[in-house]
This record gives structure tokens, sequence and C-alpha cells, in this order.
């Protein structure tokens, strides 16, 4: 006891205290020392292995681009600079922390989308920002897991259960439309579009995911405004690197708020799911065969619940509401894109705008209604067209960003290394002069079958392509081929 006492007052003492935080000084200067030496050298060695591609004037050989990709305007023009300049691919770095390849050529794009599932790994740089919000969901999740969710999720994505959402689309859109009517008779002739659409979606999916009926488009919704909100808070975090680390992003006010946003989110889904779950085993126990119930009468939560891999597990609790959150959004923003881009072009293009119409026009010719059917929907070529063209021009994901457990080859002797980002920049793939012709006009007849022939079948990929694509075209893609 008296060692003991005699060693406690030596560390008290000035003179002890002092000697411990030198000490302690010591061991966090060679852990930063250590973690320094490790990055610079992870730096050379990336440096050296994307010389093969040419690579945009730098700030410096240690901050590289940083600062200068952007989500804006300005940003897409600086990739029409860099598609100009190297046609195919480039390097880039963001400071020595991330290294990737740019591509923006179908010959580049294809064999790196197309690598089987089970080398490509979704990145921490873009992707990790959204896993608070959507947790271990199939856009974030690799590997085996990855495949095991995929099975359980399709049958939510199949023909039958699609064809049922039609009418709850046309439903949410007539609101939509009873809305501008009302604006325009009140005088109003100017409306933004996008807040009135992403309402529209926003709705739709309500409707398709949780049997829902939010009338979020007349009456303001906490969990719809939240949503929004978490949107924009993801897209403002991405452009600000320090926010990048948690440590820091949840101390700040963005992040605050995103919390705030997210509980609203996390604590809907998660009552929608129990409570299902809890009225299918009240089902069961009462002798009523919830799986009997009409398909129609199904939503995605009721689909996903029901859903047994080969050795009759299903998901939890918790990985249905992380399916769910990402269902709505990634379907939410992207669809209200697609869908005003598609309005603002033919609003451009009178002409265009008059043939659909008139298409849709003849279609309806002697019906009592006027709402339009799935198996309408293959009796539309040029609006189809139209569409395709403005997914094109106008794509609501500007790019998709993939690792590999493995190095990656490319025409041109070229290699992405094992472990560098590689950034598939869809727009720059669209709107690159060596793939089409006067990129950045609207021009519908692109995809007129007799034009689409010969063209690389990674010139337009507005859903992304391969194993990891959009789950919903890959499906289509099948069931087409099918029938």
């Amino acid at each position: 006891m008296s060692l003991f006492r005699g060693v406690l007052s030596q560390v008290l003492s000035w003179t002890g205290l002092w000697q411990l935080m030198v000490l302690v000084g010591a061991g966090l200067g060679a852990v930063v020392s250590v973690w320094t030496t490790k990055l610079l050298v992870r730096h050379a060695w990336f440096t050296h292995r994307l010389s093969c591609f040419s690579k945009p004037h730098a700030h410096s050989w240690l901050l590289g681009h940083l600062g200068k990709m952007q989500s804006t305007e300005e940003g897409l023009l600086q990739v029409d600079d860099l598609v100009q300049m190297y046609t195919h691919s480039c390097s880039w770095f963001i400071g020595p922390f991330y290294h990737l390849v740019r591509l923006f050529h179908p010959d580049y794009v294809k064999p790196l989308l197309m690598a089987p599932a089970s080398i490509t790994v979704k990145d921490e740089l873009f992707y990790g920002l959204l896993r608070p919000w959507l947790g271990q969901s199939l856009l974030l999740i690799n590997g085996e897991e990855w495949s095991r969710r995929r099975r359980l999720l399709t049958p939510a994505f199949h023909f039958d259960i699609l064809k049922n959402y039609v009418n709850k689309f046309n439903t949410s859109t007539n609101t939509m439309h009873d809305k501008w009517h009302k604006l325009l008779a009140e005088g109003t002739n100017h409306v933004e579009m996008f807040d009135h659409v992403t309402l529209m979606t926003l709705d739709s999916l309500l409707k398709c995911a949780f049997s829902y009926n939010s009338d979020c488009q007349r009456f303001s919704s906490e969990y719809v405004s939240a949503i929004v909100e978490l949107s924009d808070l993801i897209i403002d975090r991405r452009t600000k690197i320090l926010h990048h680390w948690d440590f820091i992003y949840w101390k700040t006010q963005q992040g605050k708020q995103f919390k705030k946003a997210l509980s609203i989110v996390h604590r809907f889904t998660m009552e929608v799911v129990q409570k299902r779950r809890a009225l299918i085993s009240q089902q069961k126990k009462t002798g009523a065969h919830f799986t009997a119930v009409p398909q129609k009468k199904k939503d995605f939560v009721d689909i996903i619940l029901l859903s047994k891999d080969e050795h009759g597990r299903g998901l939890t609790d918790e990985e249905i509401q992380a399916e769910a959150n990402t269902f709505m959004f990634a379907g939410h923003d992207t669809t209200a894109s697609a869908i005003s881009w598609t309005l603002y072009n033919l609003a451009r293009h009178e002409d265009h705008q008059e043939s659909c119409r008139q298409e849709v026009t003849d279609l309806m010719q002697g019906r009592e209604t006027h709402a339009i059917q799935w198996e309408d929907l293959a009796n539309l070529p040029f609006t189809t067209m139209c569409i395709r063209e403005s997914l094109r021009l106008h794509s609501p994901v500007q790019a998709v960003t993939r690792k590999y457990t493995k190095d990656m080859d490319l025409p041109g002797d070229r290699t992405v290394p094992k472990g560098a980002i590689s950034l598939v920049s869809i727009y720059g793939t669209h709107h690159n002069p060596a793939v089409w012709t006067n990129p950045h006009e609207f021009d519908p007849l692109r995809f007129e079958p007799a034009n689409t022939e010969g063209r690389s079948s990674h010139a337009f990929i507005p859903f992304s392509s391969g194993p990891r694509n959009c789950m919903l075209e890959t499906i289509n893609m099948e069931e087409l081929q099918d029938e």
C-alpha cells in the first residue's frame, strides 16, 4: 500500500504530471506520424498506379482536385470540358484521401458496370453518407448478403405487382392536375413544377409502399417534409469534405437537423412495419391466410414481409425498414426529376409536344375514361422516345461510383487498381460528342429503332447497368423479353 501511495504521489506531483503529459503527447505523436506516413505512402502508390490515365491540372501534389468537384450547373460544365479534353477517362484525386478514375465513354464504362457483383463494392465516399438513413439496405450492402437480399426483393418488382400501381399513379397525377387548374383559375402564370411533381411522386410512393394516403399534395406532412429535408442535407454534406467525418458532422447545425429529420422518417417506417407484422401474425392465429390476399391489395411492405429465401428465412424488421426507406429515397427525387425535365423539354419543343399530345389523343379516342392503363404504355412510341431523350439529356442521377476487390482492365492498356474509386459519369457519357451527334440538342428521333442500330449498349445508361443497376430496370427488361 505504501508503494502504491508513493507511485500515486509521484504521478500527481507537478513533475510527474509533466512527465505523463510528455509520454501521452509522444504516444499521440507517434500514432499521428504512423497514420500520416501510411496515408502518404498510399497516396504515392495510387498516384503511380493511376499514371496510365491523363490527369487534369491539380492544385498541388497533395491537395489535388480538392474543392473542384461540384454538384451544380458549373460542375456539369466542368464535365463537358473534361469530355472534350480526354474523350474517355481521366484520373482525379481529392487530397491524399480519395483517388478516382472518371469515365465517360461506353467502351470504358461497360467493363466496370458489367463486372460481377461478387467483386463490386459500393464506395463510402458517396454512398457512405446515406448509411445513417438507409442502413444496411440493398443499395449499400455487398457480397453474398447483397445477392440474398436481391433475390428476396425481386417479387416486389414483378410486372403483376407493378401493373396494379398504375391506378394509384393516375390518382396522384389527377390531384396534381387539379391543383394546377385551380392555380390557373386564380391567375397564376408561373409554377415551380419540380416542387409539385416531387409531392406527387411522394404521394404515389406512399400509396404503393405503405398503402398510406398522406394527402401530402394538399396538406403538409411531417414525414414528407423530413424526406425532402434529408435529401437536401445529403447533397449539401457531400460537397463539404470535413462533414464526411461523422464526429465533426453530428456537432454541426446541419448534422443536428439531419438527426431530427431522420428520427421522424425512421419512426414512421418502424411503426408501419411493426403494425403490418403484427397484423400478419394475428391473421395466422385466427386462421386467415394473409398470403391468400389478392396481389392488387398487397403493397411493397406486405410483399417483402412475406418473402423467404431458400432456407425459409425472411427479412428482419430492421432490414425491411432499410429497404422501405431506400424505396422512398431512390424513387421520389429521381422520378420527379425525370418527369420535370421531360415536361420542360416538351415545353421548349412545341412540335414534339403536339406529337405526344396527338399520340395520346388517338390512343384515348372512343374511351369513356381518359386514364392511362398499363397496356397503353407499349402503344406510345413517340412519347417513349421523348422520355428517353430527356433521360439522356438530363439524367436524374449524374454519376455512379464503384470500387473493386481486384484490378480492372480497360481499353488502351489502362488499369483501375484495386481500391480506387471508379466514377462512371452518366452525364459525361450521355453528352460525349464521340458517342452522340450534337449531344446537347433535344432530338427524340435518336431513339427511333432504325437510329439505334450499332449503338453501344452503354451509350445510354440512365439507370446504370450491370448486376448493380436500378433493380426495376433489370426486371422490366427480363419481363419484356419473356413476353
